[in-house]
């Protein structure tokens, strides 16, 4: 995380920088001093506050951060999170990309907490997807973390996840995982290999082949999954994708699958507002 942050926040700052903030130098004196707070104005759970301070220290390292919240915490309008004090220039222009980075996982962070909570009380946990926006992909897992779910792969490096275009351009299921099989044996590499299935045919050829972690069960409803987790009968980790809402959640979980998958997690979340304030 930390190569990965140094290298995107000098991004960040010229995306919103570039050749200086004009407003900000214009009208405030490069010795005017003063305090901001981070102010919470939505019942949530916050994430990002190492983040944000990575932010004001690659700005400005005279900032001084006085952190009230921490990351995981439940928060609710009119909370204070932080707030920092140092010049004003500084404090105005790390305001607008910090504010975007904390309201952004905040909302991942609170949106998984509601699916995290939908579930207690079974063995299923939520996962995140690749479904990220990109650049921020380790930040928006970040936050899924905090929230309470857990991260599938990271990206298509750390795991071998054949999904039905890899199994059907592979020339089947047997192909899809040998081919997985020889070329981690070949790489020396030790990676989980998962596979999808869409049909209860596909899933009895994965059975009688083996040599995989987990089975993804692909739009099947919840009839046939709890089916298909009966099958599987412990033999692999389970997990369902596919339609999946926040109303049927709970249905699927009490079918006994190990892990859900949500991309909504991470592709349909709002904003936790919050704002960053002069006091």
């Amino acid at each position: 995380m930390t190569d990965y942050l140094d290298q995107l926040i000098p991004l960040w700052f010229a995306e919103d920088i570039g050749d200086g903030d004009h407003t900000t130098l214009s009208s405030i004196p490069a010795s005017a001093r003063g305090k901001s707070q981070l102010i919470i104005k939505e019942k949530g759970v916050l994430a990002g506050i190492d983040i944000a301070h990575r932010i004001f220290n690659a700005f400005d390292p005279e900032l001084k951060m006085t952190v009230y919240l921490r990351d995981g915490q439940e928060v609710n309008p009119g909370d204070i999170a932080f707030d920092v004090e140092g010049k004003v220039q500084s404090l105005l222009q790390t305001e607008r990309l910090m504010l975007n980075i904390m309201q952004r996982m905040s909302g991942v962070a609170t949106r998984t907490r509601e699916y995290v909570r939908r579930l207690e009380g079974t063995k299923t946990r939520v996962l995140d997807t690749r479904k990220t926006t990109p650049g921020l992909r380790l930040l928006e897992k970040e936050a899924v973390r905090i929230g309470g779910g857990v991260n599938h792969r990271i990206g298509l490096y750390d795991m071998i996840l054949l999904k039905d275009n890899h199994v059907d351009f592979a020339g089947g299921i047997a192909n899809a995982i040998q081919g997985a099989k020889e070329y981690c044996s070949a790489k020396g590499k030790n990676l989980k290999i998962e596979i999808e299935v869409r049909t209860f045919d596909e899933l009895n050829e994965v059975l009688s082949i083996g040599g995989v972690d987990r089975i993804m069960l692909d739009n099947f409803n919840v009839e046939n999954t709890r089916k298909a987790v009966a099958i599987i009968a412990g033999r692999y980790e389970t997990e369902s994708s596919g339609g999946i809402t926040f109303a049927s959640l709970r249905e699927y979980a009490e079918c006994g699958v190990d892990f859900i998958s949500v991309g909504a997690l991470t592709h349909s979340v709002k904003s936790l507002d919050m704002s960053f304030k002069a006091v």
